[in-house]
């Protein structure tokens, strides 16, 4: 397939090694299976399926792209919490299901904007505070805190902890060391450094400048 068809369709190519992505989908298991289980314990395993699935794309974020932007502790938390608020409150305030709902998801992606705190994931945890059932809304506010902060916790300490346990996945992004490096990296270092760096690419400007370390250093050696 022609690179400029790759492209147009958004398919990216950077390689990335086999135990990367099992490290990944092994994070993801244990984050999500954890998840679950206090999600239960607070809730119900009734009421837990539509909030742990809220939860499912934050845990592809922080364990397939642990240095994304989208995936730090901030636009994560709070991307999830102020969702939160404006799901509960549409469905409280606003008598049709299908208003309440493009609502909350319309007003979550404004207030993550200004909060600086994007994370897609967000949006369904709005979303789900209107169609997730009567149970969890008879929650009320209390949406925000058990299931929501609860469910932020427990994921945000499984990524710091499983990520831990890798010297390339530190998490979050700030705790990764990089070191400065002068010169400018040649098209075949470039092609090195993509094919050496340990994460699904969900470019920030840190993982920039980790692409530049190896870059130089294999221009260096």
């Amino acid at each position: 397939m022609p690179g400029s068809l790759l492209a147009l369709i958004g398919l990216e190519l950077t390689p990335n090694n086999h135990r990367e992505k099992v490290i990944s989908g092994v994070g993801g298991f244990a984050g999500i299976a954890v998840l679950a289980i206090v999600t239960s314990w607070l809730v119900g395993p009734t009421m837990a399926v539509p909030v742990v699935a809220s939860m499912d794309a934050s845990a592809v974020l922080l364990f397939a792209t642990p240095h994304g932007p989208l995936s730090q502790p901030w636009p994560f938390a709070v991307g999830h919490l102020v969702s939160a608020v404006i799901g509960v409150s549409c469905a409280r305030w606003i008598n049709s299901p299908t208003i309440a709902g493009a609502s909350s998801v319309g007003l979550a992606i404004t207030a993550m904007y200004y909060t600086r705190s994007i994370h897609p994931p967000g949006g369904a945890t709005a979303l789900t505070a209107v169609f997730g059932g009567a149970a969890l809304r008879n929650l009320g506010y209390g949406y925000v805190l058990a299931p929501v902060a609860a469910n932020v916790a427990v994921l945000l300490t499984m990524a710091i902890t499983f990520n831990a346990l890798f010297a390339w996945r530190r998490y979050p992004a700030s705790l990764v060391r990089h070191a400065s490096l002068k010169g400018q990296p040649s098209r075949e270092d470039w092609a090195f450094a993509l094919q050496q760096i340990e994460s699904l690419a969900d470019v920030s400007e840190d993982e920039l400048v980790e692409l530049h370390t190896i870059a130089m250093q294999h221009k260096e050696a």
